[in-house]
């Protein structure tokens, strides 16, 4: 089948960040918050009193939450897709000014439900429609206990606009200026976007072209370091301060709580990470060998592997979204059906073209009910991959869209979840319908690339965060610093495995330069590895499996991670044995690697 692999952006608002109409949305969504700012004003808890009135406070703020939030999508998509486009910051400017105004009137609404006695509190909650919603509303209360006095909130909120937003907004305006050349084998050169750049740096199979991308990759990064470096202090800094004056204990605390999960069950998942890498530095090894390398540099950890006469998965978009569809009906109908109604309908921006951002993401529109894929197709397995990846986000919202919207907030980490069982769903139906031993072993290095990144790539951005967090708090930390933390924290991730590393990682990771989640990084090996259990009880019990897969997709917004797996799984997070366990499933892909290309090297 034909798909279009650009958005269809006239359909959510005609005419771009220039759009009269949207012009109009933010007018109406300002004249909203005002009534809404006059219903909590109007609003003072009594014992007795009915939960009417709070509940149209409740529906207010629902009904400006989703407009704000589609407008803000609306244009990031814009800019992620056209990023020559300089109005988007403009218009971007004027719904982070709606949305401070809104954080303001929310501070003093949560001010009330905090000053409620905790018995009259609990007898509140058992209004039939705030039961359904009680989690949520708990929790609300329960951050509101560390809120400073309104006007501090208030000023807060305020310097937010330019502190932490506006730090992590100017990465974004950096990145959009670079280029990355790239001279061919008749002496042409070009200037690749970042994100073209990066897509051709690890899934090219010449080791050539993989190098002098990665030379001048790295050099591009360092030319523009010392902004990146004064980026990165001032808005982690920035958070720091955030978190002493909200009376954290540390800074690992605001992205536990906001993943709903314990230390323990962080420190068991990495305990088992670092204890197990074993198989996969055996792969990195085995796969140095058929590329005929003695070691691995950075940029050949992902490349694609042929052996004989077989070569590396291509893909055309439309044959990777009949792919994608195909493989995920052998899980269940419901998941497949939703990727097709999504690529037919548009929901997909993949086509490779400059002055697009790099990367990929999945976002929603709430008043659609809808979600968009951003992604940038080259042709690759991997590029399939993340289409699957991608998909799998916009399923697990898709699920859950009948929810009451408060249930329907679910964590980083279990939205991780999703996606990777997705990808996980695609990978095996591949390595499984392989022809040939040859074939099978190239897709199950694109397969493995997945744990490599998981075990290795993503425990070297935390073990780096952990510790520029501790010398942060301390002072600001200079770019040869950053660098010299970042190659530590690689060297130990990968075991020193590879013949070399990425000293500037740190600034060419927009993973790092996000403002609204502290430590972004560490939830994908907790989907990682929560999804390989996932599918292992459906490998144990297939029949029926989407609906209970389904169940607990819904159960994520209203749970903290350690009870949705007691719940659904039976089993406890904060133990290594189960960490291990999924371990050991993507250590099988890596010993299956090794025993079939063992006669080719």
């Amino acid at each position: 089948m034909k798909y279009v692999d650009t958005w269809d952006l006239d359909a959510i608002i005609p005419g771009g960040t220039k759009s009269p109409e949207l012009q109009e949305k933010l007018q109406k969504i300002d004249q909203q918050i005002n009534e809404w700012e006059q219903l909590i004003k109007q609003w003072n808890f009594s014992e007795n009193q009915s939960a009417e009135p709070f509940k149209r406070i409740l529906e207010k703020q629902e009904t400006i939450e989703k407009g704000l939030s589609q407008s803000a999508t609306f244009v990031q998509m814009w800019h992620d897709a056209f990023m020559n486009d300089e109005y988007a910051n403009v218009v971007m400017g004027q719904i982070l000014d709606l949305d401070s105004k809104l954080e303001n009137i929310n501070t003093a609404f949560t001010k009330k439900l905090v000053a409620i006695p905790d018995q009259d509190w609990n007898t509140f909650l058992q209004d039939d429609e705030l039961k359904k919603v009680a989690f949520a509303l708990n929790e609300i209360r329960n951050k509101g206990k560390r809120l400073l006095s309104e006007a501090e909130e208030k000023i807060i909120t305020e310097l937010n606009k330019d502190g932490l937003t506006a730090w992590s907004r100017l990465y974004d305006t950096v990145v959009s200026m670079m280029t990355i050349p790239f001279t061919d084998k008749d002496g042409k050169t070009v200037e690749l976007s970042v994100g073209q750049a990066m897509n051709r740096m690890y899934a090219d199979p010449d080791p050539e072209v993989r190098k002098q991308l990665f030379t001048n990759w790295e050099a591009a990064w360092e030319k523009f370091a010392p902004i990146f470096t004064d980026t990165i202090n001032h808005l982690d800094g920035f958070r720091i301060t955030l978190q002493n004056f909200h009376n954290r204990k540390d800074y690992l605390e605001e992205p536990l709580e906001y993943n709903r999960m314990t230390k323990d069950t962080l420190d068991a998942m990495w305990t088992a990470v670092a204890n197990n890498k074993q198989p996969f530095i055996d792969f990195l090894k085995q796969k140095a060998k058929l590329l005929d390398m003695e070691k691995l540099g950075w940029q050949d950890v992902d490349a694609p592997v042929t052996v004989g006469d077989s070569k590396a998965s291509r893909f055309t978009y439309d044959e990777a979204c009949d792919f994608v569809i195909e493989h995920f009906a052998s899980f269940g109908p419901k998941l497949a059906d939703f990727a097709k109604h999504a690529l037919e309908n548009r929901w997909v921006e993949a086509e490779d073209r400059p002055n697009k951002r790099p990367g990929g993401y999945c976002t929603d529109l709430p008043e659609f009910e809808e979600s968009r894929i951003f992604m940038t197709f080259t042709g690759s397995m991997s590029d399939a991959s993340t289409l699957a990846h991608e998909l799998g986000h916009a399923f697990h919202s898709h699920v859950m869209r009948d929810l009451p919207t408060l249930n329907r907030n679910y964590a980083m980490n279990v939205a991780e979840t999703a996606s990777t069982f997705a990808e996980t769903i695609i990978g095996n139906a591949t390595v499984a319908n392989a022809k040939t031993d040859a074939e099978k072993i190239s897709l199950l290095n694109d397969k493995l690339g997945n744990a490599v990144a998981m075990f290795m790539n993503i425990h070297a951005r935390f073990i780096f965060e952990n510790n520029f967090y501790q010398e942060r708090t301390k002072g600001i930390v200079s770019e040869q610093r950053l660098n010299e933390l970042m190659v530590e924290a690689q060297k130990e991730a990968y075991c020193d495995c590879l013949a070399g590393y990425h000293p500037h990682f740190w600034c060419s990771k927009l993973h790092f330069f996000i403002d609204d989640v502290p430590f972004y990084n560490f939830p994908y090996t907790f989907g990682y590895l929560f999804s390989l259990g996932i599918y292992a009880e459906f490998l144990n019990n297939p029949t029926g499996f989407e609906e209970k897969y389904i169940a607990l997709l819904r159960d994520t917004g209203t749970m903290k991670v350690e009870e949705l797996a007691m719940k659904h799984l039976g089993v406890d997070l904060t133990k290594p044995q189960f960490w291990e366990a999924g371990i050991q499933l993507a250590a099988k892909d890596a010993e299956e690697f090794i025993r079939l290309s063992e006669k080719l090297v």
